[in-house]
């Protein structure tokens, strides 16, 4: 009788064992848990819209339902915000980093405040491909971009790091065109650069066109004329502005060189990486997975697209199999890409 209750005991505490271990192995990785998007931009800003947006709608499709949040981490063009995430951060899939497109530049010409390695982010994805624009204020002397070509005094243009829109297309189109800009450097955030425009500081800036027809203070300034817009950054003319001529109009009006056309390629891939979700290296396989899972299930969402439509933000996506393409070829330069890249984002 003895043996008999040891007997049940024993299987007793078996079938305790292995319904405990399969509940746990049952319960999702990331349930009860908060994911962190660090965004490199100001609250408020159209990086920041984009990254609330996720953190809304994007629980749903990760197993576990966890909360997310959104840490803005402005500064240097977002190299902050990348730097943190490749280094600082933990590996443990709970960190999503929402970088600018062109960090890469800095990468290529070795700039020793990069930390990261491009080609080694884990990435998600991009909600929408980027074109560019460059306004300039409409008081100002420069009316055209061959105005700017003419100038004898060159408009100044606000940026926040060499990696940002700001920065890197008046310096290709000085290139390329013959433009003279001077920049700015060490602004914030975009919305620091606009607050300059308005008090006279700067007269110019470029960033993309889902900013400039998404929100405040373009809405306005676009009624009362306060600015003009000068050039495009696209193959095609946007229809939004449709008399704005393109760069590669441009390259052919000023003909342009093979090898500063070359650049331009290589520079204007940016706007293909867009606005890029990426995870820190050595971060789980399983939890990649499932967050590029989440990421384009979200994109794709028939709520999303209404919320995105509403807030004016564009969708366009791109999978984490073209970025991650894209990021081996734009930091595989041959020296005299290179070199020109370091002529042209040179401080």
């Amino acid at each position: 009788m003895i043996r008999r209750s040891k007997s049940i005991i024993l299987a007793t505490l078996v079938l305790v064992v292995l319904w405990s271990s399969t509940g746990l192995a049952q319960t999702p990785y990331y349930a009860g848990k908060t994911i962190t998007i660090v965004a490199g931009t100001k609250a408020g800003d159209v990086y920041d819209l984009y990254a609330r947006m996720f953190a809304q709608h994007m629980p749903k499709y990760i197993p576990g339902n966890p909360n997310i949040i959104v840490q803005n981490m402005a500064g240097a063009g977002s190299m902050i915000a990348a730097n943190f995430v490749y280094n600082v951060s933990n590996p443990d899939g709970l960190t999503i980093g929402a970088i600018f497109p062109a960090l890469y530049f800095d990468q290529v010409v070795q700039r020793p405040e990069v930390k990261y390695d491009w080609s080694k982010f884990l990435w998600l994805g991009s909600p929408v491909t980027s074109n560019h624009l460059l306004y300039m204020r409409a008081d100002s002397p420069y009316k055209t971009i061959h105005d700017v070509v003419k100038a004898s005094t060159a408009p100044k243009c606000g940026a926040t790091g060499t990696s940002s829109t700001a920065y890197y297309v008046p310096k290709l189109l000085d290139e390329v065109i013959g433009t003279n800009f001077e920049i700015v450097l060490g602004y914030q955030s975009g919305q620091d650069i606009d607050l300059a425009v308005e008090r006279n500081e700067v007269v110019c800036r470029s960033f993309t066109l889902t900013a400039f027809f998404a929100r405040e203070p373009f809405t306005t300034w676009r009624k009362k004329k306060f600015v003009n817009v000068l050039v495009q950054t696209g193959r095609k003319r946007d229809k939004r502005i449709p008399d704005v001529p393109t760069i590669y109009e441009l390259m052919d009006q000023y003909k342009s060189s093979p090898a500063g056309r070359s650049l331009a390629t290589l520079v204007l891939a940016a706007g293909d990486f867009g606005r890029p979700y990426v995870m820190p290296p050595n971060t789980p396989a399983e939890h990649v997975k499932t967050i590029r899972e989440a990421f384009m299930k979200t994109l794709n969402d028939e709520a999303v697209k209404a919320d995105a439509a509403k807030k004016k933000l564009e969708l366009d996506p791109s999978t984490a199999d073209e970025l991650e393409k894209l990021a081996k070829e734009v930091t595989g330069q041959s020296p005299d890409i290179i070199a020109k890249m370091k002529t042209l984002l040179a401080k």
